[in-house]
């Protein structure tokens, strides 16, 4: 696997102001969001908008200790884990939803796991609401090649896309990444990651000789 941009952005004293940037430019979009738009279904199978909004300021919050508890909680389910999460941080009102996301912009806790998985949070979560809404944001490529480094290496049990991405040559078009043998997939880094995240990509987002087939493929989650 080859990502040198990714490389370079791997320190928790780089990644984390990614992170804040990312959580502030949600609440900017989000800020004057219509009342009838929160309930829009997100990329993410079985949640509306509001409540990836709710899982955001949920997976900000997380700690090592109160996530190794939450998991003996949810019986090692995180599905389960989410849904009370997302129970716990989504409002009657979406405004002040928005004001939790406003209390955690500048945190850096996080579960026991690489500080990468904040970047898949801020890139995944934030198309998850943004592409069904209309909104579109340029994101910072070779982080955003970070991100997928570290999909393409993890279990989907454990929300990564490995058994997604094995057996193709997945390519970046903007950003030095290069991962797996195969059929080549091409696309920008951000697409890929949200395909192997298990998200819908249009089929004009990935070229390359596997294209078509990868993403007849994709298991959406």
């Amino acid at each position: 696997m080859l990502f040198n941009s990714g490389m370079a952005t791997s320190s928790r004293s780089i990644i984390w102001p990614v992170v804040h940037h990312e959580r502030r430019a949600l609440l900017q979009d989000l800020e004057s969001l219509p009342a009838g738009q929160w309930q829009t279904p997100s990329l993410c199978a079985g949640w509306d908008v509001h409540d990836v909004l709710a899982h955001v300021i949920d997976a900000a919050k997380a700690t090592p200790l109160n996530f190794i508890r939450r998991m003996i909680a949810a019986r090692m389910d995180f599905d389960r884990d989410n849904a009370v999460g997302v129970a716990r941080e989504k409002s009657e009102e979406p405004a002040r939803t928005l004001d939790g996301l406003r209390a955690v912009l500048s945190r850096t806790s996080a579960p026991p796991a690489s500080v990468a998985t904040r970047l898949v949070e801020a890139f995944v979560h934030g198309e998850d609401i943004r592409r069904p809404l209309g909104i579109r944001r340029t994101y910072p490529s070779g982080h955003v090649a970070t991100a997928l480094g570290y999909q393409v290496k993890t279990t989907t049990k454990m929300g990564g896309g490995k058994e997604i991405a094995q057996g193709w040559a997945l390519v970046a078009t903007d950003a030095d990444f290069r991962h797996g043998t195969g059929p080549a997939v091409e696309g920008t880094a951000l697409s890929l990651l949200l395909a192997v995240s298990g998200r819908p990509v249009r089929p004009d987002e990935l070229s390359g000789p596997g294209a078509p087939v990868f993403l007849q493929g994709l298991v959406i989650a």
